[in-house]
């Protein structure tokens, strides 16, 4: 007996305390960087690792955690989360110049996230959820409240499994001013299975990453299907963060780059726990004049594929593969262009947008959005989302939309109206783009006069409006392929083609800033001396003389000793004292 229960701990032991807790559930890591020479002479580099767990996190059955954050696993199952989207954004992405990117985010902090339809109290869990994710983040996340918080009806839809898509288990709440840090970044790689210690993760620094033109981190959340049948679910979260660095304010002030040059570290090895860590370079060329991309040392592989409508080469090295870290301990990759720069014409993308505003004093403005299709032949749809603060009071009857000269009325629209310090304005419209034109929305709106209470500690600072959003299917000029999700590289598969013809590209303008009529917040500070320079000087001095008692002293006449002195000062003929 005792030899069979030896056999049976030392059984026990071998398959490991994760196995026996985890049963059924399995997990598996993907990470990835994609580098992409810019046409303007930057460098975007994106990160993406993709954790997928099978597993029933709503039924809230799982007890071991292994590869998934076990902080995001019991949020997901107590608050009742389907879906959860956040992403932290310091800078704005320049469509015009770096093109269309992987995946774009505004700028300041967004949150948006699909509630299970169980969840009775849908405002209460978005509550208690902005307050979970401020402190796991350390963002303020939590000034996230009534006042800046939406239900789209169009514009998110479900990005995974979704059985329903009923408008009312959604929030969305935008975050413009807030300002991202190390602070930020630091509980965003303590998430991932092996930190920053190894693979690609080692690249993280923050000294690099925040000096960058443009800088984002995301979490994303979502249910899956586990396999083609798709008769159980899995969870995948999906951590991205995306960085552009200008060759010019670094100091390089040339297009040749290495990982060394950008992250002042290099690779030496994959993430243990990883099935699949790559290094993706973009080698297609970017001009007319075929402009081509030499990368040392030699990739493993090269992947072909068509991405947001165009033809792609990729470099590909495989840290898991043996061969790459035989030359070398460590893999840093460069790549300089065989020809030199010249001033060749950027390519346009397909979609892109942009906003201001516009008008004179503080009573009354008008926000414009300008939004170009520059597809030849092929005209879309497009929703926008404009969300607009309750302090800047539309006016709806203004709204105007001008298409070459001529009013294009929306097929859809949706309008939600705001109310005094309780709810913002939500605006949708579904619009017709042209082939080859621009379009322009242009709304009056109407500046409030804030309480003095209400003001932030820089009011002449300004009030910022959150970035409007567009989504649309885009028509793709290359017909793309069907290839397998679970085999393309990470960047492609999270808004995956629903067919050849075309792709879904979500796109965000520039956040507004605006001023609002401002009190002379000095005049309380002069109107305080003033009053006191009186109280002291004037009414000090009156009210002493008021209130002072005047005693009149008689001069005295001296003591007995006095009086001997002079006594005897009389008899020897002094005069007296």
């Amino acid at each position: 007996m005792l030899a069979v229960a030896v056999l049976l701990l030392l059984l026990l032991l071998a398959a490991g305390p994760g196995r026996a807790a985890a049963g059924p559930g399995r997990d598996a890591l993907r990470e990835e960087l994609l580098l992409s020479p810019l046409p303007n002479g930057d460098v975007a580099a994106t990160f993406q690792f993709r954790t997928r767990w099978d597993a029933d996190l709503p039924r809230g059955a799982v007890s071991h955690y292994r590869l998934f954050p076990k902080a995001l696993g019991q949020l997901v199952a107590a608050l009742g989360v389907r879906e959860l989207h956040l992403t932290l954004t310091q800078g704005f992405w320049r469509t015009q110049a770096w093109g269309q990117p992987p995946l774009q985010a505004p700028s300041g902090a967004e949150l948006w996230v699909w509630f299970q339809s169980t969840v009775t109290d849908v405002d209460k869990a978005w509550k208690e959820l902005s307050n979970i994710l401020s402190g796991i983040f350390c963002a303020s996340l939590n000034f996230i409240d009534a006042t800046n918080t939406v239900t789209p009806t169009a514009s998110f839809k479900p990005l995974g499994l979704a059985n329903g898509t009923d408008h009312n288990l959604l929030r969305y709440a935008v975050l413009p001013r807030e300002v991202v840090c190390t602070e930020n970044l630091t509980p965003w790689k303590k998430l991932l299975p092996c930190g920053s210690k190894a693979g690609l993760a080692v690249l993280l620094k923050a000294e690099r990453l925040f000096h960058s033109s443009y800088h984002s981190q995301a979490v994303h959340i979502r249910p899956i299907c586990r396999d083609a049948s798709c008769l159980a679910v899995s969870w995948e979260l999906r951590q991205t963060l995306t960085v552009v660095f200008d060759t010019f304010s670094s100091g390089q002030g040339k297009k040749d780059w290495s990982l060394f040059k950008m992250f002042s570290r290099t690779l030496t090895d994959a993430c243990p726990l990883a099935s699949q860590s790559k290094v993706y370079v973009d080698v297609s060329p970017k001009n007319k004049e075929k402009e081509l991309l030499e990368v040392t040392p030699p990739p493993t592989s090269v992947y072909e594929a068509t991405v947001q409508g165009d033809k792609r080469t990729y470099a590909v090295y495989d840290l898991l593969s043996p061969s790459l870290f035989n030359t070398s301990r460590s893999l840093n990759v460069q790549f300089k262009w065989k020809r030199p720069e010249d001033s060749s014409e950027m390519p346009i993308p397909v979609l892109h947008a942009q906003r201001y505003v516009s008008g004179y004093g503080l009573q009354t403005g008008e926000i414009s959005t300008l939004i170009y299709n520059t597809h030849p032949y092929r005209a879309f749809p497009v929703i926008l989302l404009e969300t607009v603060p309750w302090y800047l009071r539309l006016y709806v009857h203004t709204l105007t939309i001008i298409t070459k000269g001529k009013e294009n009325k929306p097929s859809y629209i949706h309008y939600q109206p705001a109310q005094d310090r309780r709810r913002p304005h939500l605006l949708e419209m579904l619009i017709q783009l042209p082939a080859n034109s621009n379009t322009k929305i242009s709304i009056q709106f109407e500046r409030a006069l804030l309480k003095w209470t209400e003001y932030p500690p820089d009011p002449n600072h300004g009030f910022y409006v959150s970035s409007s959003v567009l989504s649309a299917l885009v028509p793709s000029i290359t017909a793309m392929k069907d290839v397998d999700v679970e085999d393309s590289p990470l960047f492609t598969s999270l808004f995956p083609s629903a067919d050849g013809s075309s792709y879904f590209v979500r796109l965000y303008t520039e956040p507004l800033l605006v001023n609002l009529p401002t009190p002379d917040f000095s005049m309380p500070y002069n109107v305080i001396c003033l009053t006191c320079t009186v109280v002291a000087v004037c009414y000090g001095s009156f009210y002493n003389l008021l209130t002072r008692t005047f005693h009149v002293e008689e001069p005295s006449r001296g003591g007995l000793a006095k009086r001997l002195a002079n006594i005897i000062r009389k008899f020897r003929g002094v005069p007296p004292l």
